[in-house]
């Protein structure tokens, strides 16, 4: 007797979209109402599924998929807790403009507000924190509901969008072949388009009569595929270039016209060459408060902005810009070249702004002193010198050694740095690594976290171990939750509320009980030996223990409602400029 033959469902018709779309890896956790999915997608095969152990991870896993791939990310959760647990990965992955594709069982559509089993309004819960969310009613929109989708998530301003699936909708027979359109046409959705020629000249005129001028960019120039334009506008022009915490890699920090990060934990060059040069060069950036302080004393008269931005909506909204550009990056900053070729620039005129600049980079404010005790910098700066550096992927956690992070670890490449930075997401760096790890297989992924963001996501040790993910864990501990405690000591009067952690489990112990290696190190002497033991492994993930210096700050830094001028450094650095 021959089998019955198998029925095709709406969610068969989803995983041959999502095969359409290139997708190749998808991380998620099963239940219930997202059943029919999963069904379809092991009796497919060709989509390699990532059990995550826990749904937040599952949207933070195909964030870190996507910025280090420069592709969508995928992620699958059932209903109910399954979106509410994935709802913080959403956000992160929303604040920071990275394309996701989030898919959601949902109860049976007739049941719908009727307080079903495991039922939320999915839609009504992430409609601040998607893109845009389709709820599918008819499983004959199946396809061309994910074309729509992923269409969304990478074109314009990046970012997550949602499907959430009833599951009768997805577990639906259907009557005709799969059918993939070509092409999508999402009415009231325009991207794209000719940028206005009188802008790009006025732009140009702006740059060719600075003396002062300073390039600004951000994570768009990242998202944007544009660090080879942006190279090109800093050689031609002459001018320095400063970072946000998102772009750091997309223009080489070991370049000489690199001034570093700026904002909240900036360089000292890199704060006060944005407060005062006389044209700024803003691309791919917000303005956001962690960048420019207070906006009332950024905002100076004599001072023209320059803002080239993908998203319209960006533009003029935290300070008023002189000159807006609406476009992407790469290709905005391409045609501003074109109309600087008719401009001679002498970079000999910028040489009394140089000079400023390299007076203020000689306060060498990120200088700290070495001890017998471990210092978190040095940690980073040891990783940062290694052979083959350049090409590390380095996710973090949220805090302390987030920042130390961003000011001592010399990248050189974009989507070589992953971090929460709009949303600032503890917990995120170790799923982040499995994503990128996932994305690029045979590549050296760092996570770089404290003893408290770890304690967020250990669990996912577990996934690492089911993929065989050789990521390097390494945790800077020192008993704290380490910015909560420095902003106490700075800001409050040193009351130290709920910051130090009295129970800290043994994580050697911890990571061989899930099946790693385990090492601790305690001596500054001993650090250089045991990173670079643990690095070169590249058969087993190896969870690195540091007990750093607990005493130490991050410097610079700068209360969130103070100007770029009211900087504090590290105590033993003192500068009239402030």
């Amino acid at each position: 007797m021959k089998n019955p033959p198998t029925i095709t469902t709406a969610a068969d018709h989803l995983i041959q979209a999502l095969q359409a779309e290139g997708v190749t890896h998808v991380f998620g956790y099963p239940g219930g109402a997202a059943l029919p999915i999963y069904d379809a997608l092991d009796r497919s095969g060709a989509i390699e599924h990532v059990l995550v152990r826990h749904e937040q991870s599952a949207a933070h896993a195909a964030d870190g998929y996507a910025r280090s791939s420069g592709r969508v990310g995928v992620c699958l959760v059932s209903s109910g807790p399954g979106v509410t647990n994935a709802l913080t990965g959403i956000a992160t992955a929303f604040m920071d403009s990275i394309p996701m594709v989030v898919l959601t069982g949902q109860a049976p559509s007739q049941m719908l507000g009727q307080d079903a089993f495991q039922e939320v309004d999915t839609m009504g819960i992430t409609r601040s924190c998607v893109k845009h969310s389709f709820l599918l009613t008819d499983p004959e929109k199946i396809e061309q509901t994910v074309k729509k989708a992923f269409f969304l998530a990478r074109t314009g301003r990046p970012g997550p969008v949602l499907i959430d699936l009833p599951r009768d909708i997805s577990s639906a027979p259907m009557k005709r072949s799969f059918d993939y359109p070509a092409e999508v046409n999402i009415r009231a959705y325009r991207h794209g388009g000719s940028i206005p020629q009188r802008q790009l000249a006025a732009a140009a005129l702006a740059i060719a009569e600075a003396k002062r001028p300073l390039i600004y960019y951000g994570g768009g120039v990242v998202l944007g595929n544009a660090s080879l334009s942006l190279q090109k506008l800093a050689r031609a022009t002459g001018a320095p270039v400063t970072s946000t915490l998102m772009g750091l890699g997309a223009f080489s920090a070991t370049d000489p016209m690199y001034l570093g990060m700026l904002g909240m934990h900036g360089l000292y060059e890199a704060n006060l060459a944005m407060q005062h040069c006389d044209v700024l060069i803003a691309i791919g950036a917000r303005f956001d408060d962690r960048v420019i302080g207070d906006p009332k004393d950024f905002m100076r008269p004599q001072r023209k902005i320059i803002h080239i931005d993908v998203d319209p909506t960006s533009i003029s909204k935290r300070v008023a810009v002189h000159i807006p550009i609406v476009g992407e990056c790469a290709q905005a900053i391409d045609l501003l070249l074109e109309h600087l070729e008719p401009h001679p620039l002498d970079a000999g005129r910028f040489a009394p702004w140089l000079a400023q600049i390299e007076a203020w980079r000689a306060l060498r404010c990120l200088d700290y002193q070495k001890s017998d005790r471990i210092k978190p910098q040095h940690v980073i700066e040891l990783l940062s010198q290694m052979p083959g550096a350049e090409d590390f992927i380095v996710t973090s956690d949220v805090g302390q050694h987030q920042m130390w992070t961003a000011q001592y670890f010399k990248f050189r490449k974009p989507r070589k740095w992953i971090n929460s930075g709009g949303l600032g997401t503890m917990g995120f760096g170790l799923p982040a690594a499995i994503g990128a790890a996932m994305a690029n297989p045979g590549a050296t992924v760092i996570c770089i976290t404290g003893d408290g963001s770890i304690q967020m996501s250990t669990k996912e040790l577990s996934t690492c171990l089911q993929y065989r993910l050789p990521i390097k864990v390494i945790c800077l501990n020192n008993n704290f939750l380490g910015m909560v405690r420095q902003q106490q000591e700075l800001f409050h009067e040193n009351r130290r509320s709920q910051s130090y952690m009295e129970s800290i489990p043994d994580f050697v112990g911890m990571a061989e009980a899930y099946g790693h290696r385990g090492l601790r190190v305690k001596s500054s002497l001993d650090l250089p030996q045991v990173l670079a033991d643990a690095v070169h492994d590249s058969d087993n993930l190896v969870f690195v223990d540091v007990l750093i210096d607990r005493t130490e700050n991050v410097f610079p830094t700068l209360a969130s409602d103070k100007p770029l001028t009211a900087m504090m450094l590290r105590p033993q650095v003192v500068s009239e400029d402030l």
